[in-house]
């Protein structure tokens, strides 16, 4: 059983200065922000019994209108990477950090992009494969772990799903996990959808080992490999 929270978050919204004061000011710095989406989610049961650590799970995605729409492959994208990767990497981490309960909740961490229809699908690359993004979150969630990803170009209104692990031992396969993220109303074609995603637990019932204890396997230390 899953408990589902969806908040939608227009930058007029960004009044309340106790929790989201750095992230008002960086709605304003022109970075295109039409609307922000938040989604939660809580695992109460798993095969008809409590996690023994309930997790929760959230994204945060940013629709912003695509600065390189209509540019062409050989136009240099390292000036609005500079430009925006570093407010949206604020904003969404504020956002999913008060969500969650603040950073030291947060466990395990993804990022991912969507580029609406008119855009290259390296425009979703370019403002989460960046230091300016990355490091960024990374610093913010109080990380070590190279955050995993995912990037498509797709209409209005699919669902991305985006894949987390553990922010400090990505080796660490009981946070191995997945969140949902979906705006209905977006990319447009003309926009962008830059996502920030955590949990605060691993997956329900982790019991499949740990990638720093797993015995060594290779075709020859196995009997029989199947064909």
């Amino acid at each position: 059983m899953q408990e589902r929270i969806q908040d939608r978050l227009h930058p007029s919204d960004l009044s309340d200065q106790s929790r989201y004061s750095d992230s008002s000011a960086l709605a304003d710095e022109g970075i295109g922000l039409r609307k922000l989406v938040l989604h939660q989610e809580a695992v109460l049961t798993e095969a008809g019994q409590a996690p023994a650590r309930p997790a929760r799970r959230a994204s945060v995605a940013a629709v912003i209108r695509n600065p390189w729409v209509g540019s062409g492959p050989g136009v240099d994208l390292a000036a609005e990477q500079l430009r925006i990767a570093p407010a949206l990497a604020k904003l969404l981490t504020d956002r999913l950090v008060g969500a969650l309960g603040g950073v030291d909740a947060v466990e395990a961490f993804g990022k991912a992009a969507v580029v609406g229809t008119a855009g290259e699908i390296e425009h979703a690359g370019a403002l989460i494969h960046t230091p300016y993004f990355g490091n960024l979150v990374r610093e913010y969630l109080e990380g070590k772990s190279i955050i995993c990803f995912a990037d498509t170009r797709a209409e209005a209104g699919e669902t991305l799903v985006v894949p987390l692990w553990h922010k400090t031992h990505a080796a660490t396969r009981s946070h191995y996990q997945t969140v949902g993220a979906r705006v209905p109303d977006a990319p447009r074609a003309d926009e962008l959808v830059v996502i920030a995603a955590a949990s605060t637990g691993p997956r329900p019932h982790p019991r499949i080992g740990d990638r720093l204890t797993d015995p060594v396997v290779t075709t020859k230390t196995l009997e029989v490999v199947p064909s």
